[in-house]
């Protein structure tokens, strides 16, 4: 019989890295099977700090799983399947830039040379075109590149109380649509993005949301828009909504409120997905030889609420479902 080896750890050595959002978490062994407490103790880091990062040798696709687990139930797309997984371990999507260029053809890697033309359309929360959107992300380094390729995440409750008072109050009140890859890139896209876009997205995914949204473990109140998702506020004109759409894009990603992250293999970074934002890097694929290969497992959450009462509704697709 082979020994379980517990990792108890009574307090997290939890170190913050930037002013509104983000810290590291030192001296844990995630290779080890943890105890409950300390899995209470992340995850309580987690909605306190919107995301942590942890450095060390790479768990591997089982550990990484079975840490997500930990966690809740990990995520099924409905439907076929979008992205690349590793062999055997559906439950992680694979995010490797090469990849994409085997699977959709050299045309892709021209496409995420030029990437989104404006500058705020990489900026998403995961998959909020599913009526019931991952509550956290844990993505893994497995190899990186020697410079570049850095993550950046925003605190949306603290851009949220940043607003003014007004402003606050109007947003209370709105619902907004997403859609997979229909936000600002495609208005900013030209027609060779679009058409490879189009093949990303071969299931149309879409759900109505409200513009805040009311954390289900804190009560926090958190901007729940974003310019990689977003296509539309509910009711406005299409002006009306793309420039109150931007002021909160504007807002929401102000340097003020926002972490970077630098990668190294076996880095794992963990999220909380209805308080952040995330930029996926875009300054190394000019780069020749280079490689970047992450994997991300995304916990299963809830259908967001609004402050006044509305709840997330579908409006094409299925809601995920867990694994």
């Amino acid at each position: 019989m082979t020994a379980v080896i517990e990792n108890t750890v009574a307090e997290l050595d939890v170190r913050r890295v930037a002013g509104r959002i983000g810290a590291e978490i030192h001296g844990l062994d995630l290779t080890a099977e943890l105890d409950d407490p300390t899995i209470a103790a992340i995850r309580r880091a987690v909605l306190t700090h919107r995301v942590v990062f942890f450095r060390g040798p790479d768990l591997g696709h089982q550990a990484h799983v079975a840490f997500g687990r930990r966690f809740g139930e990990l995520t099924r797309r409905a439907g076929k399947k979008h992205g690349v997984h590793p062999e055997g371990f559906p439950e992680i999507l694979t995010v490797d830039p090469k990849a994409d260029v085997e699977r959709y053809g050299a045309d892709f890697e021209e496409h995420y040379r030029r990437k989104w033309v404006s500058p705020l359309a990489g900026w998403h929360s995961d998959l909020t075109q599913m009526v019931n959107p991952p509550a956290l992300s844990i993505l893994r380094a497995e190899t990186t590149p020697p410079f570049g390729g850095d993550t950046q995440w925003t605190n949306t409750v603290d851009a949220y109380e940043g607003l003014a008072a007004p402003l606050r109050a109007l947003v209370d009140t709105l619902h907004a649509e997403h859609a997979f890859f229909t936000g600002v890139h495609l208005r900013h896209s030209d027609e060779r993005d679009r058409e490879i876009l189009r093949l990303y997205c071969d299931q149309p995914e879409a759900a109505v949301h409200p513009v805040v949204r009311v954390h289900p473990e804190t009560g926090e109140k958190a901007l729940f828009v974003s310019p990689g998702s977003t296509t539309r506020i509910i009711g406005f004109t299409e002006v009306e909504s793309r420039h109150l759409l931007e002021l909160l894009y504007q807002h929401m990603t102000s340097a003020e409120y926002t972490v970077r992250f630098r990668w190294e293999p076996g880095s794992i970074a963990m999220w909380d997905n209805r308080s952040t934002c995330h930029f996926a890097p875009t300054d190394f694929a000019h780069l020749p030889d280079t490689d970047r290969r992450m994997h991300r497992v995304t916990v299963l959450g809830d259908s967001p609420l609004g402050p006044d009462g509305f709840r997330s509704e579908l409006v094409s697709g299925e809601p995920m479902r867990a694994w």
